[in-house]
């Protein structure tokens, strides 16, 4: 080819050659174009397009947040499916070993031993108990709160005590027990028929969470002055000082801490009711394997 030949590019997308051309590299588009063509002539097997330059389209914020949050939806419930595939196989290799027995969630109040015992019951097929709404039944009371109002804490705790001994004659239960329960000796004689698991959650969260809901509910916590948070975590240091060694006997005890840790997250609020189900099955299976 002669200097003075150039390549230009035409509007049909062909290129030709002419003599004497003027060069079109002064052009960024047509630099871009003719980029964009010699590629197409180099990989010849890759699908071709009409060689148009557009603007860049510009994307709007609002609509990248929504794909955002589609896509974090989209992962959640992915998450979902794969805990719920994860608690069917735990619970499958459990009860192959597990002979009936009841299975009694200990710790402070507000740890999750109702929510966690839901799921652990729903995948092992057991019936599950709140110790706490057996106590107001048997007392014929609306709430534990109630109870103590007007009996006192130590005729609850002897209703408690009936309700678990109740509880001990029977088969594939799953038990959330009140936070107290584990302080007399003989409650830890009627949970050792079965298989007790501790749900050691650290303070702060458990005050974080009892502050968010209230503290009427909880009548060791309702008497005491301040502010929400300050008068759970005071109270709950307390009880845990009280209660450590009683809350030990228990045959697994889960650290939520820990657990998070594992994931790599220092809050244990990362943690899904599932996460622990899962754990605790876990914890079950080498106890009792």
């Amino acid at each position: 080819m002669e200097p003075s030949t150039a390549l230009r590019l035409q509007p049909a997308g062909a290129f030709r050659l002419h003599n004497n051309a003027p060069a079109p590299f002064d052009d960024r588009r047509v630099r871009m174009r003719m980029r964009m063509r010699i590629q197409h002539l180099a990989f010849p097997n890759l699908q071709s397009a009409r060689l148009s330059i557009r603007p860049a389209t510009r994307i709007h914020p609002l609509l990248v947040c929504s794909a955002t949050k589609q896509s974090s939806a989209a992962e959640t419930l992915q998450n979902h499916k794969d805990e719920a595939i994860i608690l069917k196989k735990k619970s499958e290799d459990v009860l192959s070993h597990l002979d009936d027995r009841c299975i009694y969630l200990v710790g402070l109040m507000g740890s999750g031993k109702t929510t966690v015992g839901k799921i652990i019951g729903e995948v092992l097929g057991y019936a599950v108990f709140d110790s706490d709404k057996l106590a107001e039944q048997t007392a014929g009371m609306p709430s534990v709160a109630e109870i103590f109002h007007v009996h006192g804490e130590a005729f609850f705790r002897d209703i408690e005590s009936q309700v678990l001994k109740d509880l001990s004659t029977m088969k594939r239960l799953v038990v959330a027990t009140g936070g107290g329960a584990v302080v007399r000796p003989v409650n830890w004689r009627y949970m050792k028929e079965g298989i007790s698991i501790w749900l050691d959650v650290p303070l702060e969260a458990l005050a974080r969470r009892i502050a968010a809901v209230g503290t009427a509910s909880r009548p060791l916590l309702d008497q005491e002055s301040g502010d929400p948070y300050t008068k759970a975590f005071a109270k709950l240091s307390a009880l845990i000082e009280q209660r450590y060694d009683a809350y030990a006997n228990a045959d697994i005890r889960l650290s939520l801490e820990d657990m998070a840790a594992k994931k790599g997250h220092e809050d244990v609020t990362t943690l899904t009711p599932k996460n622990i189900a899962i754990e605790a099955l876990d914890e079950i299976q080498r106890l009792i394997a």
